[in-house]
């Protein structure tokens, strides 16, 4: 049998969808198959669900990965992805063949964050989630990019705005209450990936920089004028990224 490469998942945060990684990965090489499954209670997915823990999600792709038969894949994880990606490496560490941290952290709410997703749950209960998502989404993005990628900022807040509210405030909750992982990083065979913006709201860089230390096999690319949104504010440099660490890895 052929050596092939290993497939990429890509995960979306949190009120994503797939769609966001349509013209993303619309012009990857045809030897990489590309997989864009939709966390629970988003997109294609709605529900019901019970648990929007990290866990019961890492449990929901790899049935979808299961379904799909990839069994050794490249996790790609935007936010929400991340912490998503970070429980399946941790729980199935032998279905990853690389792991793509973007803009995400495997560090665990501060009581600082924590507070912010309680203010953030009660504002969607007294407003509503598309409110909610308007007045906040805008915020993710560097601030020199705000007019320039007004098109882009549109489409995800109409993702973000149709996003059920039990699956916002589950997911708030989850966020919230999930672990610290950076065992999952001390301890990879896998190389890994983190994709950084310096004007990143969600995930500041001197948060994430000691963690690029905890892999023997880590690389990174850091941003300046990049905000958490680096697949539109950034997408050349952050679709090379991700590419050449894809061809970096050892054909299954």
């Amino acid at each position: 049998m052929s050596a092939t490469q290993p497939t990429l998942v890509f995960l979306h945060g949190f009120a994503e969808s797939p769609e966001i990684w349509t013209s993303f990965t619309r012009d990857f090489p045809a030897r990489y198959r590309v997989l864009t499954p939709a966390l629970p209670g988003h997109g294609s997915n709605p529900g019901p669900v019970i648990d929007y823990s990290m866990e019961a999600q890492a449990r929901a792709v790899l049935q979808q990965l299961d379904a799909a038969g990839a069994e050794k894949v490249v996790l790609v994880g935007h936010s929400m992805g991340g912490y998503v990606a970070l429980a399946l490496a941790e729980a199935h560490p032998e279905r990853v063949a690389g792991l793509v941290i973007f803009h995400s952290t495997a560090l665990p709410d501060n009581e600082e964050k924590k507070a912010a997703r309680d203010e953030s749950a009660g504002f969607v209960r007294r407003h509503g989630v598309e409110k909610y998502m308007r007045s906040s989404i805008r915020n993710l993005l560097a601030p020199t990019n705000r007019k320039r990628l007004a098109a882009e900022l549109k489409e995800l807040e109409d993702i973000a705005a149709a996003t059920p509210e039990t699956t916002v405030l589950g997911c708030l909750e989850a966020m919230k209450h999930r672990p610290d992982r950076t065992a999952v990083l001390r301890g990879a065979k896998f190389p890994v990936l983190f994709i950084g913006g310096h004007d990143d709201p969600a995930v500041p860089l001197d948060t994430l920089l000691p963690q690029l230390a905890l892999s023997t096999q880590s690389h990174a690319l850091l941003l300046h004028g990049v905000g958490h949104l680096g697949f539109i504010e950034a997408p050349e440099s952050t679709q090379r990224a991700v590419l050449d660490f894809a061809a970096g890895i050892k054909p299954l």
